[in-house]
Protein backbone atom coordinates (compact mmCIF):
# COMPACT_ATOMS: atom_id res chain seq x y z
CA UNK A 1 0.00 0.00 0.00
CA UNK A 2 1.06 3.58 -0.59
CA UNK A 3 1.16 5.60 2.63
CA UNK A 4 -0.41 9.00 1.92
CA UNK A 5 0.02 11.72 4.52
CA UNK A 6 -2.77 14.34 4.25
CA UNK A 7 -2.89 17.42 6.42
CA UNK A 8 -3.69 21.10 6.75
CA UNK A 9 -0.48 22.94 7.60
CA UNK A 10 0.49 26.51 8.46
CA UNK A 11 3.34 28.25 6.68
CA UNK A 12 5.55 27.68 9.73
CA UNK A 13 4.84 23.95 9.66
CA UNK A 14 2.20 23.60 12.40
CA UNK A 15 -0.54 20.97 12.03
CA UNK A 16 -2.01 21.08 15.56
CA UNK A 17 -5.79 21.43 16.03
CA UNK A 18 -6.79 22.78 12.61
CA UNK A 19 -10.47 21.95 13.03
CA UNK A 20 -11.68 23.17 16.41
CA UNK A 21 -10.90 25.29 19.46
CA UNK A 22 -10.56 22.39 21.90
CA UNK A 23 -9.33 19.78 19.43
CA UNK A 24 -5.80 19.68 20.89
CA UNK A 25 -4.57 22.18 23.50
CA UNK A 26 -1.32 20.36 24.35
CA UNK A 27 1.50 22.76 25.15
CA UNK A 28 -0.98 25.56 25.77
CA UNK A 29 -1.89 25.78 22.07
CA UNK A 30 -4.48 28.56 21.73
CA UNK A 31 -5.22 28.65 17.99
CA UNK A 32 -7.53 25.64 17.62
CA UNK A 33 -9.70 25.90 14.50
CA UNK A 34 -7.15 28.06 12.67
CA UNK A 35 -7.68 26.38 9.30
CA UNK A 36 -11.44 26.81 9.06
CA UNK A 37 -11.50 30.38 7.63
CA UNK A 38 -9.32 29.21 4.74
CA UNK A 39 -11.37 26.18 3.67
CA UNK A 40 -12.66 26.42 0.11
CA UNK A 41 -15.15 23.60 -0.59
CA UNK A 42 -14.70 23.66 -4.35
CA UNK A 43 -10.93 23.37 -4.63
CA UNK A 44 -9.97 21.86 -1.28
CA UNK A 45 -13.01 19.57 -1.15
CA UNK A 46 -12.16 18.31 -4.62
CA UNK A 47 -8.56 17.60 -3.57
CA UNK A 48 -9.68 15.71 -0.48
CA UNK A 49 -12.18 13.73 -2.57
CA UNK A 50 -9.54 12.84 -5.15
CA UNK A 51 -7.24 11.39 -2.50
CA UNK A 52 -10.12 9.50 -0.85
CA UNK A 53 -11.03 7.98 -4.23
CA UNK A 54 -7.67 6.17 -4.29
CA UNK A 55 -7.59 5.35 -0.58
CA UNK A 56 -8.25 1.77 0.50
CA UNK A 57 -7.83 2.32 4.25
CA UNK A 58 -7.29 5.07 6.82
CA UNK A 59 -4.61 5.18 9.52
CA UNK A 60 -4.90 7.18 12.76
CA UNK A 61 -3.16 7.85 16.02
CA UNK A 62 -5.30 7.38 19.13
CA UNK A 63 -6.30 11.04 19.73
CA UNK A 64 -7.41 11.68 16.16
CA UNK A 65 -9.22 8.35 16.01
CA UNK A 66 -11.09 9.18 19.24
CA UNK A 67 -12.46 12.36 17.70
CA UNK A 68 -13.45 10.62 14.48
CA UNK A 69 -15.02 7.65 16.29
CA UNK A 70 -17.16 10.03 18.34
CA UNK A 71 -18.47 11.82 15.25
CA UNK A 72 -18.86 9.63 12.17
CA UNK A 73 -20.99 6.68 13.39
CA UNK A 74 -23.75 9.14 14.37
CA UNK A 75 -23.91 10.49 10.81
CA UNK A 76 -24.93 7.21 9.19
CA UNK A 77 -27.17 7.80 6.19
CA UNK A 78 -25.06 10.58 4.72
CA UNK A 79 -23.11 9.24 1.69
CA UNK A 80 -19.74 10.56 2.87
CA UNK A 81 -20.35 9.37 6.44
CA UNK A 82 -21.32 5.95 5.11
CA UNK A 83 -18.04 5.84 3.18
CA UNK A 84 -16.10 6.80 6.32
CA UNK A 85 -17.85 4.15 8.39
CA UNK A 86 -17.38 1.43 5.77
CA UNK A 87 -13.73 1.98 4.83
CA UNK A 88 -11.16 -0.15 6.69
CA UNK A 89 -9.45 1.81 9.44
CA UNK A 90 -6.32 1.22 11.53
CA UNK A 91 -5.56 2.92 14.84
CA UNK A 92 -2.23 2.93 16.69
CA UNK A 93 -2.65 2.81 20.48
CA UNK A 94 -1.04 1.36 23.58
CA UNK A 95 -4.20 1.64 25.68
CA UNK A 96 -7.13 0.91 23.37
CA UNK A 97 -8.35 -2.70 23.26
CA UNK A 98 -9.16 -4.46 19.99
CA UNK A 99 -12.78 -4.99 21.09
CA UNK A 100 -13.20 -1.33 22.00
CA UNK A 101 -11.72 -0.22 18.70
CA UNK A 102 -14.05 -2.37 16.60
CA UNK A 103 -17.16 -1.65 18.67
CA UNK A 104 -16.76 2.13 18.83
CA UNK A 105 -16.17 2.57 15.09
CA UNK A 106 -16.94 -0.13 12.55
CA UNK A 107 -14.17 -1.73 10.51
CA UNK A 108 -11.42 -0.52 12.85
CA UNK A 109 -8.36 -2.70 13.45
CA UNK A 110 -6.04 -2.00 16.37
CA UNK A 111 -2.30 -1.79 15.78
CA UNK A 112 -1.17 -2.24 19.37
CA UNK A 113 2.13 -2.20 21.20
CA UNK A 114 4.97 0.28 21.57
CA UNK A 115 6.11 2.71 18.91
CA UNK A 116 8.52 0.22 17.36
CA UNK A 117 5.86 -2.50 17.19
CA UNK A 118 3.38 -0.13 15.55
CA UNK A 119 5.94 1.04 13.00
CA UNK A 120 6.76 -2.57 12.10
CA UNK A 121 3.04 -3.35 11.75
CA UNK A 122 2.61 -0.38 9.42
CA UNK A 123 5.71 -1.38 7.48
CA UNK A 124 4.23 -4.85 7.00
CA UNK A 125 0.83 -3.43 6.03
CA UNK A 126 2.50 -1.14 3.51
CA UNK A 127 4.34 -4.11 1.98
CA UNK A 128 1.48 -6.60 1.84
CA UNK A 129 -1.77 -4.62 1.85
CA UNK A 130 -2.34 -4.28 -1.89
CA UNK A 131 -1.66 -1.33 -4.19
CA UNK A 132 -4.18 1.21 -2.87
CA UNK A 133 -3.63 4.12 -0.54
CA UNK A 134 -3.26 3.97 3.23
CA UNK A 135 -4.13 7.56 4.16
CA UNK A 136 -3.04 9.22 7.41
CA UNK A 137 -5.31 12.00 8.71
CA UNK A 138 -4.17 14.33 11.47
CA UNK A 139 -2.26 12.20 14.00
CA UNK A 140 0.79 14.49 14.18
CA UNK A 141 2.90 12.22 16.39
CA UNK A 142 2.28 9.14 14.26
CA UNK A 143 2.80 11.11 11.04
CA UNK A 144 6.14 12.40 12.27
CA UNK A 145 7.25 8.84 13.09
CA UNK A 146 6.28 7.68 9.61
CA UNK A 147 8.30 10.49 8.03
CA UNK A 148 11.23 9.67 10.31
CA UNK A 149 11.17 6.02 9.21
CA UNK A 150 10.81 6.93 5.51
CA UNK A 151 7.42 5.23 5.24
CA UNK A 152 5.54 8.07 3.53
CA UNK A 153 5.01 7.61 -0.21
CA UNK A 154 3.03 10.78 -0.85
CA UNK A 155 2.50 14.07 0.96
CA UNK A 156 -0.78 15.92 0.35
CA UNK A 157 -0.20 19.22 2.13
CA UNK A 158 -2.58 22.16 2.19
CA UNK A 159 -0.38 25.13 3.04
CA UNK A 160 -2.51 27.84 4.63
CA UNK A 161 -1.56 31.54 4.71
CA UNK A 162 -1.02 31.84 8.44
CA UNK A 163 1.89 31.72 10.91
CA UNK A 164 1.03 30.12 14.25
CA UNK A 165 4.27 30.69 16.14
CA UNK A 166 4.64 27.14 17.43
CA UNK A 167 2.76 23.88 17.82
CA UNK A 168 2.93 20.27 16.70
CA UNK A 169 4.67 19.42 13.44
CA UNK A 170 4.79 16.33 11.25
CA UNK A 171 8.44 16.93 10.42
CA UNK A 172 11.16 15.20 12.49
CA UNK A 173 14.17 17.13 13.81
CA UNK A 174 16.60 14.24 13.39
CA UNK A 175 19.22 15.97 11.25
CA UNK A 176 18.20 14.05 8.13
CA UNK A 177 17.55 15.81 4.82
CA UNK A 178 14.77 14.23 2.76
CA UNK A 179 14.40 15.48 -0.81
CA UNK A 180 10.89 15.64 -2.23
CA UNK A 181 9.53 16.04 -5.75
CA UNK A 182 6.60 18.40 -6.36
CA UNK A 183 3.90 16.47 -8.25
CA UNK A 184 1.16 19.09 -8.40
CA UNK A 185 0.07 22.42 -6.93
CA UNK A 186 -3.29 24.20 -6.99
CA UNK A 187 -4.12 27.56 -5.45
CA UNK A 188 -7.45 27.95 -3.69
CA UNK A 189 -9.25 31.32 -3.74
CA UNK A 190 -8.55 31.58 0.00
CA UNK A 191 -4.79 31.59 -0.61
CA UNK A 192 -4.25 27.95 0.31
CA UNK A 193 -1.69 26.07 -1.78
CA UNK A 194 -2.78 22.44 -2.30
CA UNK A 195 0.48 20.60 -2.94
CA UNK A 196 1.30 16.99 -3.65
CA UNK A 197 4.86 15.75 -3.09
CA UNK A 198 6.56 12.38 -3.24
CA UNK A 199 10.05 11.26 -2.15
CA UNK A 200 12.59 12.10 -4.84
CA UNK A 201 14.13 8.61 -4.75
CA UNK A 202 16.27 6.19 -2.74
CA UNK A 203 19.14 8.68 -2.70
CA UNK A 204 16.93 11.47 -1.35
CA UNK A 205 18.00 11.08 2.27
CA UNK A 206 21.26 12.61 3.52
CA UNK A 207 22.82 13.19 6.92
CA UNK A 208 23.41 16.64 8.25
Amino acid sequence: MRVILSTFISLDGVVQAPGGKDEDTDGGFQHGGWSMPFFDPESMGAAIGEVMARTDALLFGRRTWDGMAAAWPERAGDPYADQMNAIPKYVVSRTLSADEASSRWSNTTLLAGGDGDAIEAIRSLRATGGDGGLQVWGSATLARQLVEHDLVDEYCLMFEPILLGGGKSIFPSDGQARRLELVSVTQAPTGVLICSFRPAGPASRTTQ
